[in-house]
C-alpha cells in the first residue's frame, strides 16, 4: 500500500499523540537498571564519564544544542557511598559552558567545553582543558587550563550553538585523547606544543594528555558525537548523512589516515573513500563506548555500544572481522528516552544519560542518569591505583576489564621506568591474553619512548602481537626518524591484512622516502565500486564494506604524505600504474602536472589517455584554503570533489591541455573528455557542462520547510508568530482526521490526538514531524503471537485481561496476554522524510502551535 503524503503525516501523528518519554530504562532481562539521578541534579546531561572508583562527572548543558548564553552550563560529580544504585552525594565540580565530553583519569578531569564570556553572552572559543582536584573535595581546584585551544570552528558556534560542533572524547590504550570532530570542523586548533591545524569538515581529531603531538586521525565525517575503541585501537563512530535526506546513520569503522569522503566525495567519487560499515536508516548518534568488563553476560560483552538520541536507544553492533575491517549487524540493547551518552566505572557499573526531552535548548525540569549492572551483580571496589605496589599494578594490565588495564596503564605511566621489564614481560607471554599484551605493549612504549624501540622491534617478530608492535614503534612522529624500516616492509607482504595496513600507515609516519617504491606495490586499487547515487538515501556503495581497498587507500595516503611524485610518475608504464594514478591525483605538484601532460603527450594507448584525463581533470582545481568565515550548512553540495573549488598555478596548464586535445580528436574522445570534465566540475566552456554563475533565486515560501533544515526551523519557531486557528486549516488540508479522534467523542481510531499538547513540547512535535525515522513514539509496536503472527501498530491498553492494539486505519485488534509472546517498540516507520516540505514556514509554524494547543 502506498501512503499520500497526507495520509503518511496522519499516520506519523498518529503515534506522536501517543508519545510519552521513556521514564526507565528498557534493560535485556539479564540487567536491572536504576535511577542513579534526575532532574534535580542532572537536568539536561549532555554528556558523562565514571572515574574507575564509581565516581561519575556529569555534563550538564542549559543551552542544549541551539541555546545560547553565559553560565548555562556545569560539570556535576555524583558518588553512590551505599552502592544501592542511586547517588547519595553530589557537588558542583566546576562552572563550565556547553561540556560536550568528559575523562576522568586518576585526580585529572579532561573536559571538552566552549567559552562564553558573561559580558558579551557569545561563544569566544571551544577549547579541550584540563581540571584537577588534588585534595578530593569534588570540587575543581581552579579554572580549566586549556590543552587544545579553538577546537571548533567560531562562527557557526556563535551563529547556531553548539549543535554541529567538536564532541565526545575518548582515551585509547595507546595514551592518545581521541576527539570526535562534527562537521563545524575547526580553524587554528592550537596545542600545547604549539602545533597548529585547520581542517574543514568532521572526523576524529587526536592529542596527547598533555596537549602535544596534535594530528588528524581520520577525516570525512559529518556530525560524529562520540567515538568507542576496543581493545586493539579499532575505533566506531555512528555518524550521519545530509538533512534532508533522511538523516540516516551511518556506523564506521575508523583506518588511521582515512578519508572517508563527506560531503565531496562519498557519493560521486566513493573509489576514492573508506565506505562506512551500513547505512541504518535515520537517526542522530551520540554516546559511545566499546564494552568489556567481567562479571557481564557474554551477550552484552566486548561489543561497540553506539547510543542514538532520535532513537531513544543504546545499540549492540556485532562486529565480524573482514580483512582489515569488519561487518556488523545492529541490534537493540537499552532504551532509554532520548539517549546521550554511556560510561563504565571499575567494577563494572554502566551508567547511561537521557536528555529525555529537554529540548533543543536544555530544559531545567528534564533529564537523569541511569545506573546498569546485570542482576545477581555484587559490587567489588575499585583498588586505589595510589597505593598499589608496582608489582600488583604491572598485574594489573592481564585484568580481563578494559577499564581497569586503561587506567593501570596511567597510574604506571606516573612511575618509575624500572617497571619496563615486568611490563615487556606480559607483552612477550603467549600465556596472557591479547587484550593485556596489547596493553602492556602500549604501555612499554610510552613509558620508556625511544628506549622501546629495540624490544618493539622483537616482538614484530611475533604473530600474534604484530600489527600492534609496528603500531606503538609508528605511533609518536617525534621518534619516528629513529625507527627502523624493515619490519614495516615485511608487514606489507604479511598474510595478515591488518599487518599490513599498519605497516602502511606506519611507513608514511617514519617519513622515508626509500620505502615509497614498496607502498606502490601495494596501492593499486581493487575493481572500483560503483558510484553512489543521488537516489541513494539509505545506503549505497558508500556505506557498504570494503575490505579490500583499505590497504591501498592507505598507502596512497601514506605516498602523498611522502611527496612520492617522481616514484608515482615513473611507474606509469609499468604494473602500479593505477595506485600510482591515484596518488598523482591528490598531489598539487607542479611536478605532477608537468610530469602527467608530457604522460599524455608520449603514449598512445586509449586507456592510458582516458586515465590521464582523469587524474588532470581532478588536478584542475583544489579546495579553497578554509578561514572559518563560512560553513557549509547542514545540507552541503555532494557533487565534488571539492565544496569551494577554486583555481592554482597549474590550472592554465591543464586548461590548455583539454582544449588541444579537444580540438585534435575525434568525437569519441571528446566524448570522454566532456564526461571527465562534467564529473570533475571543471566548467570549461565548450567542453561538458558548465554550471551557471547567477546566483539562484530565493525560494518562495512554497516549499521553505523542504528546503531548510531541522536546526534552522526550530529557530524560526521562535521568530514567526503562529497563529492556531490557521494551524488548524493546515491540519485540515492534510486530511489528517482519517486517522484520528480529535474530539474526544470521536470513535477511536489513532490514538487520542486532541491531547498531544500535554505530552510534547512544541519542538518536539515539530521534530517528529520533520525527522519521522528518528524520532519513534513508545507506543508504536509489533505485537508478536506465540503462533509465530504479529500486529503492527498504536498500543491502545495493556491489561491483565487483554491487550489492544490499533493499526493505522484504526481498526482494534484484542488479544489475551496468555497469547502474545512479546511487545516490542518499533526501529522504524512506514513514513519516510518530507512530510512536510510543501509547507512555508510560516504555515508549519501554525500547525505546531495547533497541534501544542491540542491538550
Amino acid at each position: 500500500m502506498i501512503f499520500s503524503t497526507s495520509a503518511r503525516l496522519a499516520a506519523l501523528l498518529s503515534m506522536l499523540a501517543a508519545t510519552t518519554s521513556l521514564t526507565f530504562a528498557e534493560v535485556p532481562a539479564e540487567l536491572t537498571s536504576t535511577r542513579f539521578s534526575g532532574k534535580d541534579i542532572t537536568p539536561s546531561p549532555a554528556c558523562l564519564c565514571a572515574a574507575p572508583n564509581g565516581n561519575v562527572f556529569v555534563g550538564i548543558d542549559l543551552n542544549g544544542s541551539l541555546g545560547k548564553g553565559a553560565s548555562n552550563g556545569r560539570i556535576m560529580q555524583l558518588a553512590d557511598t551505599n552502592n544501592d544504585g542511586t547517588a547519595d552525594q553530589s557537588s558542583v565540580f566546576a562552572e563550565i559552558d556547553n561540556p560536550r565530553g568528559l575523562i576522568a583519569v586518576g585526580n585529572k578531569l579532561y573536559v571538552l567545553h566552549t567559552v562564553i564570556p558573561k559580558n558579551t553572552g557569545v561563544i569566544s572559543g571551544m577549547h579541550l582543558s584540563l581540571l584537577t582536584d588534588a585534595n578530593h573535595d569534588g570540587k575543581a581546584d581552579g579554572p580549566a587550563k586549556p590543552l587544545v585551544k579553538n577546537i571548533s570552528t567560531l562562527l557557526p558556534n556563535q551563529k547556531r550553538g553548539a549543535d554541529h560542533t567538536t564532541n565526545g572524547i575518548r582515551m585509547g590504550i595507546d595514551g592518545w585523547i581521541y576527539i570526535a570532530v562534527g562537521d563545524f570542523g575547526f580553524v587554528g586548533a592550537k596545542g600545547t606544543d604549539g602545533t597548529e591545524l585547520t581542517q574543514l569538515g568532521g572526523g576524529i581529531l587526536r592529542v596527547r594528555p598533555d596537549g602535544s603531538e596534535m594530528e588528524v586521525y581520520t577525516h570525512g565525517l559529518r556530525n560524529i558525537y562520540d567515538v568507542a575503541i576496543d581493545p586493539f585501537m579499532n575505533i566506531f563512530t555512528r555518524g550521519n548523512t545530509n538533512d534532508g535526506g533522511g538523516w540516516n546513520i551511518r556506523f564506521i569503522h575508523h583506518i588511521q589516515s582515512g578519508e572517508y569522503g563527506y560531503p565531496t566525495l562519498f557519493k560521486n567519487f566513493t573509489d576514492e573513500i573508506i565506505p562506512a560499515l551500513v547505512d541504518l536508516g535515520g537517526g542522530s548518534g551520540t554516546g559511545a563506548l566499546f564494552f568489556q568488563e567481567p562479571g557481564w553476560p557474554s551477550a552484552y560483552n566486548n561489543v561497540p555500544l553506539m547510543g542514538d538520541w532520535g532513537r531513544s536507544q543504546l545499540f549492540i553492533h556485532r562486529i565480524t572481522p573482514d580483512g582489515a575491517s569488519f561487518t556488523q549487524q545492529q541490534e537493540n540493547f537499552i532504551g532509554i528516552s532520548q539517549f546521550t551518552d554511556v560510561d563504565v566505572d571499575g567494577s563494572g557499573r554502566m551508567y547511561i544519560a537521557a536528555w529525555d526531552g529537554a529540548g533543543y535548548r536544555g530544559n531545567p525540569a528534564k533529564g537523569y542518569i541511569n545506573r546498569i549492572v546485570p542482576k545477581n551483580w555484587k559490587y567489588t571496589p575499585f583498588p586505589k591505583l595510589k597505593d598499589t605496589s608496582n608489582e600488583d599494578l604491572v598485574n594489573g594490565l592481564t585484568s580481563q576489564s578494559a577499564t581497569t588495564r586503561l587506567h593501570t596503564q596511567q597510574e604506571i605511566l606516573t612511575r618509575s621506568r624500572q617497571l619496563g621489564p615486568a611490563i615487556l614481560a606480559i607483552a612477550q607471554n603467549p600465556v596472557h591474553s591479547k587484550e593485556s599484551r596489547v596493553a602492556a605493549i602500549f604501555t612499554y612504549a610510552q613509558l620508556l619512548g625511544v628506549n622501546a624501540i629495540s624490544s618493539l622491534t622483537d616482538l614484530a617478530k611475533d604473530p600474534t602481537v604484530r600489527e600492534f608492535a609496528l603500531r606503538a614503534l609508528a605511533d609518536r612522529k617525534p621518534i619516528c626518524t629513529q625507527i627502523p624500516t624493515a619490519p614495516f616492509i615485511a608487514g606489507l607482504q604479511d598474510s595478515d591484512p591488518r599487518v599490513q595496513v599498519a605497516a602502511a600507515v606506519g611507513l608514511g609516519r617514519i617519513g622515508k622516502m626509500k620505502t615509497a617504491d614498496q607502498l606502490l606495490a601495494v596501492a593499486n586499487p581493487p575493481q572500483a565500486m560503483k558510484a553512489s547515487t543521488q537516489k541513494d538515501h539509505q545506503g549505497g556503495p558508500h556505506a557498504t564494506p570494503h575490505a579490500a581497498v583499505i590497504l591501498p587507500h592507505v598507502a596512497v595516503q601514506s605516498l602523498v604524505k611522502l611527496h612520492a611524485t617522481a616514484l608515482c610518475l615513473a611507474a606509469l608504464d609499468g604494473p602500479s600504474q593505477d595506485g600510482a594514478l591515484w596518488a598523482l591525483r591528490l598531489m598539487h605538484d607542479a611536478d605532477a602536472v608537468r610530469g602527467l601532460i608530457a604522460k599524455l603527450h608520449q603514449t598512445t594507448d586509449p586507456s592510458l589517455k582516458k586515465k590521464l584525463y582523469t587524474a588532470l581533470a581532478r588536478l584542475y582545481q583544489k579546495e579553497a584554503a578554509y578561514h572559518g568565515s563560512w560553513w557549509w550548512g547542514t545540507r552541503p553540495d555532494t557533487r565534488g570533489p571539492y565544496y569551494k573549488p577554486v583555481k592554482w598555478s597549474e590550472s592554465d596548464k591543464i586548461e590548455k591541455v583539454f582544449r588541444s586535445e579537444w580540438t585534435n580528436t575525434d568525437a569519441s574522445t571528446q566524448a570522454i573528455l566532456a564526461s571527465i570534465a562534467t564529473h570533475h566540475r571543471m566548467n570549461l566552456p565548450g567542453i561538458g557542462q558548465s554550471e551557471s554563475s547567477q546566483k539562484p533565486k530565493k525560494p518562495k515560501n512554497h516549499g521553505q520547510i523542504g528546503k531548510t533544515s531541522i536546526e534552522d526551523v526550530m529557530l524560526s519557531l521562535d521568530k514567526i508568530k503562529a497563529n492556531k486557528r490557521s494551524g488548524k486549516k493546515v491540519l485540515a488540508k492534510l486530511a489528517c482526521v482519517a486517522c484520528h479522534n480529535i474530539n474526544p467523542t470521536d470513535p477511536i481510531k489513532g490514538p487520542d490526538f486532541n491531547k498531544i499538547g500535554s505530552r510534547l513540547t512544541k519542538e518536539q512535535i515539530a521534530e517528529a514531524i520533520l525527522k519521522p525515522a528518528a524520532t519513534i513514539s513508545d507506543s508504536w509496536v509489533t505485537v508478536t503471537l506465540h503462533n509465530g503472527n504479529s500486529h503492527q501498530g498504536t498500543l491502545v491498553s495493556q491489561t491483565p485481561s487483554q491487550v489492544v492494539i490499533n493499526n493505522i486505519a484504526g481498526i482494534s485488534t484484542r488479544l489475551k496476554p496468555s497469547d502474545v509472546k512479546n511487545i516490542t517498540r518499533q526501529s522504524s516507520t512506514i513514513m519516510g522524510p518530507g512530510l512536510a516540505n510543501d509547507l512555508s514556514l510560516k504555515q508549519f509554524a501554525d500547525l505546531v502551535e495547533y497541534l501544542h494547543a491540542l491538550k
